[in-house]
């Protein structure tokens, strides 16, 4: 009687290890899928340093503040993938990056951040955040970095330099982000920088020169030596010109947004606006969970280019040129939600 009194024990005790067993597998299977469903990317968002990565903030968010934003930065995502999809024969082109094209993606390791610069989008400003979030203490107020400095490719690491492993895991692990901006106002912005400003002497040796040769009759000695008096209207048919895109890829102030971060191979999981640029900015910085020391700096809107400044310039570019020029930069329109500028004359 003993004996069968203790298999029943026996068989007991088993029982309710297996149930228990089974009870924790279902218990992780349902925790699994929770996780999957509030992050439908998959991806790596381990916790650093014992606090949440900026993925986790973005994706999974605690503050309400942090989840209303979260859903205007979804739209922008989607609005990509949409335009993505519907013009991959344009957009893929290339079906496969190579490191090279990844010269743009500036990584901070610290705070797991990953972000594209695009010239004339308030780039300088965000590079100095990215020196002062990478240095490690060796900078802390931004505006104390000279701008000069903050373009020095060696004081800042970007993905290219990177192992293709290493590459692959940033890619995944990091919360990547792009500005963008209205892109014939940027244009504009490139050519004041550029081509009217008298201490921009390397631009006007390298570009000025080029497009006055090519775009006007007659040219004088003194331009063609000097190429410090570029018209808009000569920049803008040097810039459809087919020989000028056959010869080499566009500069980097004037290259699309999506030839120079890749938004239909890389996904981007925050796409700031030029026009929104203050709070995108700092939402970035609150992800990162530096924003209690941390602001985006002010810039000065008095000498940036506006859309009525944009439009004056575009008076004198024929409809045909307006047309060839759109089509150049049609991608970062629809890409970005930027609707076909009322000035505009299109055949």
């Amino acid at each position: 009687m003993k004996p069968a009194l203790l298999e029943v024990m026996r068989m007991s005790r088993i029982c309710r290890m297996v149930l228990a067993t089974c009870l924790g597998s279902f218990i992780l299977v349902i925790f699994y899928f929770q996780i999957m469903r509030r992050n439908p990317f998959g991806v790596d968002i381990c916790c650093r340093k014992g606090s949440r990565s900026p993925l986790q903030e973005l994706y999974n968010p605690i503050q309400l503040e942090l989840s209303n934003t979260a859903v205007l930065h979804q739209m922008r995502r989607d609005q990509v993938s949409d335009t993505c999809r519907a013009n991959s024969a344009t957009s893929r082109k290339r079906r496969v990056l190579t490191p090279s094209d990844l010269k743009h993606l500036v990584v901070d390791e610290d705070h797991e951040l990953i972000y594209c610069y695009v010239p004339k989008v308030a780039c300088t400003n965000w590079k100095r955040l990215m020196m002062v979030l990478a240095g490690r203490g060796k900078y802390s107020d931004p505006m104390e970095i000279p701008a000069s400095e903050a373009h020095v490719s060696a004081n800042l690491k970007t993905l290219n330099q990177y192992s293709i492993p290493e590459i692959n895991h940033r890619l995944k692990s990091y919360l990547k982000f792009l500005f963008v901006r209205e892109p014939f106002e940027r244009l504009v912005s490139a050519y004041r920088n550029k081509f009217t400003q008298k201490y921009n002497t390397s631009f006007h040796k390298r570009y000025g020169t080029k497009i006055i040769r090519r775009q006007r009759k007659n040219a004088t000695q003194e331009a063609l030596r000097r190429g410090d008096d570029v018209k808009f209207e000569e920049f803008v048919a040097y810039l459809i010109d087919p020989h000028t895109q056959r010869e080499e890829p566009f500069n980097e102030h004037w290259q699309t947004v999506y030839s120079l971060c890749h938004p239909c191979h890389i996904h981007y999981d925050l796409v700031g606006k030029y026009e929104t640029l203050e709070e995108d900015a700092n939402f970035v910085l609150q992800l990162a969970g530096v924003s209690s020391h941390l602001k985006f700096p002010t810039y000065a809107k008095s000498t940036r280019t506006t859309d009525e400044m944009t439009t004056e310039f575009f008076q004198n570019i024929s409809s045909e040129h307006q047309t060839q020029l759109y089509e150049v930069y049609k991608l970062d329109f629809l890409m970005f939600n930027y609707s076909v500028p009322s000035y505009l004359k299109l055949e």
